[in-house]
């Protein structure tokens, strides 16, 4: 059974920092790029950072400069240190598992795609 259960959102001041963990559990992990999405009331959930099994990050123009995403894939974790956060950041963030077909270690696997149930970040005075 695949679980990504996120922890670390909460209530933070503009201006202050959180960090989120994922921690996934029935997955090859390492066969996984990993990212961290969001979604406002009243919006589309959008992309906020991804990271592939090799390190490779990617962001959104929103948050880059101010997010950081990290996996440790000894421990089957992502990480997103989230610093000088604005109202505008409030949102559900939810991690995802994404694999695109093909062959990992010498072995195929197919396309999957996961999500978490998602943590509440709520950024108020």
């Amino acid at each position: 059974q695949v679980q990504l259960v996120e922890s670390g959102g909460g209530l933070v001041q503009p201006g202050g920092s959180l960090r989120l963990s994922c921690a996934a559990s029935g997955i090859i992990f390492n066969t996984y790029a990993m990212g961290w999405y969001r979604q406002a009331p009243g919006k589309q959930r959008e992309l906020v950072a991804t990271i592939t099994s090799g390190g490779r990050t990617n962001y959104a123009d929103s948050v880059k400069g101010r997010f950081a995403i990290s996996r440790d894939n000894a421990k089957n974790t992502v990480d997103l240190q989230m610093n000088s956060l604005k109202p505008e950041d409030e949102a559900v963030y939810y991690c995802n598992a994404h694999r695109v077909s093909g062959a990992y270690s010498g072995r195929y696997y197919p396309e999957r795609d996961y999500w978490g149930q998602g943590t509440q970040v709520t950024v108020s005075s």
